[in-house]
């Protein structure tokens, strides 16, 4: 049995490509029929995301395999497959298992470490399972695949480190204070950095979140995500004392906030220590301000060589990660060689008991003057012959199948004794093997 996975990504394809052939996520059902209805193709799967767009099955010819999978995802979304081809990347056997633990754990992700993606891939998981899609195998490599994605964050520090603008700044705040619980938060300007910046010191637990903005009614909205409070531009100067920690992101060309400003604000706190984060270009806050005693000023420059620093320590916690990855892999090949050798194995039994039983009966049909002592006797002497000569093959098969001779001995057996494939019911696509 092979696994298979085609499909195209962030790195392979430009997004006016992704887009066409994007799946609606609440929309698998007929997708994943067809899917699973091409010849060649036993079980499947679609995770289908803003990055990525990736096919998941299983087959007994992966070549054939891929090559319906691919015209499958060309006719689906009605565009050329020349137009998709040179997008487009194929994986079988271990091959794929790996791409798709490194998706699992985020180690193809456009942001190394993310959490998004995990959550996406079980999502795409259930709705295949949900419509029985899936079969014995795919849901054990899905499952390992979870796993593994556990493993790495457990065991790694992949995603302990910020590694987005508004994310660090929180991270940056939290190495000031300490605990952000008791904290309140001014935020000036309203646009999508703000929400970022907002929503992450949100889920820090601040004590209170101010927003102001130039259109009141924007500030308001913002206020009401976070139920925070707004209040009009004008009076930041008079409110700004109050806030503990402020982050600026405006598209003003002028400094809102003067360093004589501050001053005055830190008066009014009797020098309480203010953490500010400017991430505007123009800035809106006065650098001189960080000359100011307990004052913290950080702006752009300064969170980008954060996450600099820390894309270089997620990396190096990716290079653990891909050791507990070639880990799991060996693991998921040891279980699914056995699951494609037992069944030969019994098969291959099978196959000579038969002749021996075939071969006995013509014997001793022959032979009406013999016993039921002497009968026995012949029975179990042929039978003692079966095994021995069974013994050799039997063990040399399972010792192989955690190495790459494996499937070629396998497949030399099925061939010397001609041997049936297992009956459809047991290929391992339908419902009842799981």
């Amino acid at each position: 049995m092979n696994i298979i996975a085609v499909g195209l990504n962030h790195k392979s394809a430009p997004v006016e490509i992704r887009e066409q052939v994007a799946f609606v996520p609440g929309a698998l059902a007929g997708p994943l029929e067809q899917l699973t209805l091409l010849p060649d193709v036993l079980e499947g799967m679609i995770l289908s995301t803003c990055n990525r767009v990736e096919l998941y099955a299983t087959g007994h010819d992966a070549a054939a395999a891929i090559i319906r999978v691919k015209a499958f995802i060309a006719d689906f979304h009605r565009v050329p497959a020349a137009t998709l081809a040179p997008h487009l990347y194929e994986y079988h056997g271990e091959a794929a298992i790996r791409h798709l633990f490194r998706v699992a754990a985020s180690l193809d992700s456009m942001v190394i470490g993310e959490p998004q993606i995990l959550g996406q891939l079980k999502d795409a998981y259930a709705c295949a399972q949900d419509c029985g899609s899936t079969g014995i195998i795919l849901t054990r490599l899905l499952h390992r695949a979870f796993s593994v994605a556990k493993r790495v964050r457990t065991e790694t520090d992949i995603a302990s480190q910020a590694v987005s603008i508004s994310y660090s700044a929180v991270e940056l705040a939290r190495k000031i204070f300490g605990s952000l619980l008791d904290r309140s938060v001014l935020i000036i300007g309203a646009g999508e950095m703000c929400e970022l910046a907002a929503r992450h010191l949100v889920n820090q637990k601040v004590a209170s979140v101010t927003v102001a903005n130039r259109t009141f009614e924007r500030a308001r909205q913002l206020a009401d995500q976070f139920r925070g409070h707004a209040i009009p531009f004008g009076d930041i100067p008079e409110q700004l004392h109050q806030a503990d920690i402020v982050l600026a992101s405006t598209g003003a060309c002028e400094h809102l906030l003067t360093r004589a400003t501050v001053e005055q604000a830190i008066r009014r706190r009797k020098n309480r220590p203010m953490f500010f984060i400017d991430i505007a270009v123009p800035r809106n806050i006065d650098p001189a301000v960080n000359d100011i005693d307990n004052v913290y000023l950080y702006d752009i420059d300064d969170l980008q060589s954060v996450i600099t620093a820390n894309l270089k320590e997620r990396r190096k916690a990716a290079e653990k990660a891909e050791g507990i990855i070639d880990q799991e892999i060996g693991r998921f090949q040891n279980w699914l060689a056995g699951l494609e050798i037992a069944p030969t194995i019994a098969a291959l039994r099978n196959r000579l008991e038969d002749i021996r039983l075939g071969e006995l009966d013509k014997t001793l049909a022959q032979l009406k003057h013999l016993g039921p002592k002497e009968r026995a006797a012949i029975d179990s002497l042929t039978s003692a012959i079966v095994k021995k000569v069974l013994h050799q093959p039997i063990t040399v098969l399972k010792k192989s199948q955690t190495d790459i001779a494996g499937e070629q001995y396998l497949e030399t057996v099925r061939r010397l004794f001609d041997l049936e494939p297992p009956p459809e019911g047991e290929k391992h696509g339908n419902k009842e093997m799981t």
